[in-house]
């Protein structure tokens, strides 16, 4: 794998990062370079403008009446959660499912319980709120992976309701009147989901590539990065040029430059969307190019189906679970929508806020009880699910493919795919996101009709390397040779079996990383619906014997 800076490490370069990409125009800035992490692709260029700062916390002041600011503590928190309902009203998709989500968790009555008891104790409302939401948050970031950095979502929610305490406006993004970069140590998901059309690109210090962030981005399709140390030291107005597929930012543009860029970026778009059909290399060879989604509102033309359906968006904060009728309606109207349709079945454990499972804590969640592994504890989650999923098929005529996320063994392939199949579900297959199922990948694909490669859980388990860890990112890097023997090793128990293998990881939306699976066998790729057209274009000029020698070098 080339050398390269490790992501966020802030550091001028004197030559630009990204000239070894040739078929990209190198940014030139005065002030330097910075890096990070690359989440959503396509370049950018504007004035920098932060997020406005929280509310500063003022001395704990005499409390006389403590019924007072018991009161005062249940309106801010009902305020806040008024505020973000009436976003997820106005908002689709997974703005609107985070948006219900957050709205649920200000609204949680044990929040409620805890902060308006230390008012009864004599705090003043604000000083209440902010220690309730600390204690919150210590237990979430305590408990590691996703949950901890969930734990920043519960910072904005507190700098909310404190606000609103307060008598101060909320925090929000700012309102230059033009169009600008959004800087910002991390962003919430209630700023990402009301980002306007005046924001050109999203630039964070912190956060990971699955923060809300990360996912609201590329589906909105803004050029993002996170992880850049640095950028929160680079003054407002200062102009920027942004590249969100390879992390890079200039500082420092002129005013020509920016909008050489914007214009840059504007044609390539234009271009790309103007690309019709299906997946293909320049000599023919089939690729399907599908989508990830979450709900029905993701669907976006000019892909060939759904590659992963991710059910959990349906089931997200709820503190009971959907109704049989409920997962019917949501499964259909994909079914109805789509040309077809791979379900993934619920991806949910303790490293995911799905409260109505009243799953136990664990020390590593990472490594405990996950995906199908809930099937374990609560058998009826999944029971429900297949019966509404092959309801839902029977009612569209669709043919319904289901996978199961955390397949480990070839027994858990097995069972799963009996169950599956007991209720006339066509084609079952699983995820491949563990080393041990990867090795046994020809084993599996005799009980089951299709694999799909998550590459983003498969590299942090193969290299033991958390994923929301941003100075980890050389290691998660999908070129990485061993993670590459593994889905190589994938492929090819595909062709032997004669049953297809893709891949549903970031890294399928990669126009310069598409061709390199393609090379080492997979046969679709599912990625975000603004990725598709760079990935068809980058597929259609180069030939299958192309895909392979790129293929064979990274492997050497």
């Amino acid at each position: 794998m080339p050398d390269q800076p490790a992501p966020g490490s802030g550091r001028p370069d004197s030559a630009p990062p990204g000239s070894g990409h040739p078929d990209r125009p190198a940014f030139s800035g005065s002030g330097g370079f910075l890096t990070g992490l690359g989440v959503s692709q396509g370049r950018a260029a504007g004035p920098a403008m932060r997020m406005a700062a929280p509310p500063t916390l003022p001395p704990p002041r005499p409390v006389a009446d403590p019924a007072a600011e018991s009161s005062a503590v249940a309106a801010a928190l009902e305020a806040v959660a008024a505020d973000l309902s009436r976003r997820a009203a106005g908002a689709s998709g997974e703005a609107a499912d985070i948006l219900e989500a957050l709205a649920m968790i200000a609204d949680d009555p044990m929040l409620l319980e805890d902060a308006q008891g230390r008012a009864r104790e004599g705090m003043d409302a604000a000083h209440a709120l902010d220690a309730a939401f600390a204690q919150h948050r210590d237990t979430l970031a305590a408990l590691g992976g996703y949950l901890a950095e969930r734990a920043a979502d519960l910072d904005d929610l507190k700098h909310r309701a404190v606000a609103f305490a307060l008598g101060l406006p909320m925090p929000g993004l700012p309102s230059p009147g033009h169009p600008y970069v959004l800087v910002a140590e991390d962003l919430s998901p209630a700023d990402t989901a009301g980002l306007g059309p005046d924001v050109l690109a999203l630039v964070t210090e912190r956060g990971g590539p699955t923060s809300h962030t990360a996912i609201l981005a590329r589906g909105r399709g803004l050029p993002a990065v996170v992880a850049c140390k640095g950028i929160m030291d680079v003054p407002d107005g200062t102009v920027v040029g942004v590249d969100g597929r390879t992390g890079e930012l200039a500082v420092g543009l002129t005013e020509q430059e920016a909008a050489e860029v914007q214009e840059a970026d504007r044609a390539e778009r234009a271009r790309l969307a103007a690309g019709r059909g299906p997946g293909r290399t320049s000599d023919g060879h089939p690729v399907k190019l599908l989508l990830n989604i979450g709900s029905a509102a993701d669907l976006r033309p000019g892909a060939e189906g759904v590659g992963l359906f991710r059910t959990e968006f349906l089931f997200l904060d709820r503190t009971t679970a959907p109704s049989f009728e409920e997962q019917v309606a949501a499964y259909a109207e994909v079914f109805a929508r789509a040309e077809s349709v791979i379900v993934r079945t619920l991806d949910a454990g303790t490293d995911k806020p799905l409260p109505f499972l009243g799953l136990p804590g664990e020390p590593n969640p990472a490594l405990g009880v996950r995906g199908l592994r809930v099937d374990r504890l609560l058998p009826d989650v999944l029971d429900t699910q297949l019966d509404a999923i092959a309801e839902a098929a029977r009612k569209t005529g669709a043919e319904a493919w289901v996978m199961a996320p955390m397949v480990t063994t070839t027994a858990e392939a097995t069972g799963f795919a009996k169950r599956a199949r007991a209720r006339g579900i066509a084609r079952v297959g699983a995820m491949i996101e563990v080393p041990a199922a990867a090795l046994r990948a020809g084993r599996l694909l005799r009980e089951l009709d299709f694999l799909s490669i998550g590459t983003n859980d498969l590299a942090q388990y193969t290299f033991a390397a958390d994923r929301q860890h941003s100075a980890l990112a050389d290691l998660l890097d999908p070129r990485q040779p061993a993670l590459l023997e593994l889905i190589a090793m994938c492929a090819r128990a595909g062709r032997e079996a004669g049953k297809p293998v893709g891949v549903c990881g970031e890294a399928a939306g990669d126009p310069l990383l598409a061709p390199l699976l393609v090379g080492l066998g997979v046969t679709s790729l599912s990625m975000a619906p603004v990725c598709v057209p760079a990935v068809r274009e980058a597929l259609a000029g180069l030939t299958l014997a192309d895909c392979r020698e790129r293929a064979t070098a990274a492997l050497a």
